[in-house]
């Protein structure tokens, strides 16, 4: 169904340009859509109209047209006057308004399929099946795009992506949970990631209000639309483990993710049980402030002793010192390559450990 406010937008241009008033009604007569400030009220007039088979008549000095979409009868359109005229005009803006419909019913069942495709769920012949149906390119390079709204703007910030879309983009924009609005991209051959981390940046932009929190996440390009529900599960993997490990960024993509998204598919069981066998039962969090500092900065510095301890603005020896105390109380050095990815690792499992227990199953 068309919005108010596309029907009132239409028939404001249609007015300005032929100067006749035209009004939009539903089948009870009620108005949806004018541009008349106090539209009268045809109740009575409209139910007669609707049980004639007159597809148009003069009543009360308007002319009165039906609309349809395929055979269903949509809306009474109303134009002032009963000249020659103001009768064509009244064609003119319901064969209008059938247009948008068709166009609005298009555009639903092309949303639908791409919801389905998202989501896994259509058969392979299917999907191609339907996309040339609805004449949707199947083999052009795509990528899902993720942009992770307030729960109650959830729709607003689908009219924003919209917006800067447009409506004659090969692109999708719609939604799949209360959330979240997902984007399927179309690139041109010349396009790759730089460029999209830019279209990510402009949709923040256009969807972010009074210093709202945005997260946007993307998958992997993708060069078939088969391939597309591959891409939106990367994205949705790319939300979650940014959320985890990278809560400093607010565009990630699933191809940045690193060791992060290995981490993010164990199971809880072999975690514990590796944090236990590392640090003997103990857990990284059972280290002091300073501790933990010293050893995220050590990792930031790429293991470099000089270059830690200079911008904790400490002595060497005081760094050093303190890797010894550590190596004593864990039994790994983390000056040491490998004793280096295994406590890392730690780090990031009892991360993703934390995050874990705050999700309700």
């Amino acid at each position: 169904m068309i919005s108010n406010q596309i029907l009132q937008n239409t028939i404001d241009g249609l007015k300005g340009i032929t100067r006749i008033d035209l009004c939009v009604l539903d089948m009870e007569g009620q108005t949806l859509a004018s541009t008349e400030t106090q539209p009268e009220n045809f109740g009575g007039e409209v139910a007669a109209f609707i049980s004639s088979p007159a597809d148009s008549q003069v009543v009360h000095g308007y002319q009165f047209f039906k609309v349809f979409d395929e055979n269903q009868l949509e809306y009474i359109l109303l134009a002032k006057g009963s000249s020659d005229d103001v009768y064509m005009v009244g064609k003119m803006a319901s064969f209008q308004l059938t247009s948008l419909l068709t166009a609005y019913k298009e555009r639903f069942d092309k949303d639908n399929f791409i919801k389905n495709l998202l989501l896994d769920n259509l058969l392979l012949v299917d999907i191609y099946n339907r996309a040339k149906k609805l004449h949707i390119a199947t083999e052009v390079r795509r990528v899902v795009f993720i942009i992770e709204s307030d729960r109650e703007r959830v729709n607003a910030a689908l009219d924003s992506v919209r917006n800067l879309y447009g409506a004659k983009s090969r692109d999708f924009i719609t939604a799949v949970d209360e959330k979240n609005v997902i984007v399927v991209k179309e690139l041109a051959l010349n396009e790759g990631y730089d460029e999209m981390f830019q279209e990510a940046e402009a949709m923040k932009g256009v969807v972010a209000q009074d210093g709202e929190d945005i997260h946007v996440a993307l998958g992997t390009i993708v060069g078939e639309i088969k391939e597309v529900s591959r891409s939106y599960k990367e994205a949705k993997m790319a939300l979650d483990v940014g959320r985890i490990f990278f809560d400093d960024r607010d565009i990630i993509a699933y191809s940045s993710l690193g060791i992060g998204r290995l981490i993010y598919q164990l199971p809880i069981p072999l975690c514990k049980m590796f944090i236990r066998e590392i640090f003997d039962g103990r857990s990284p969090d059972d280290f002091d402030e300073e501790t933990l500092t010293t050893i995220n900065k050590f990792f930031e510095n790429s293991l470099n002793v000089s270059e830690t301890s200079r911008q904790l603005y400490i002595h060497r020896n005081t760094l050093v010192y303190r890797l010894d105390k550590l190596q004593k109380s864990t039994g790994l050095d983390i000056r040491v390559f490998e004793d280096a990815i295994t406590f890392k690792i730690a780090l990031m499992v009892v991360k993703y450990m934390k995050y874990m227990e705050t999700l309700d199953y």
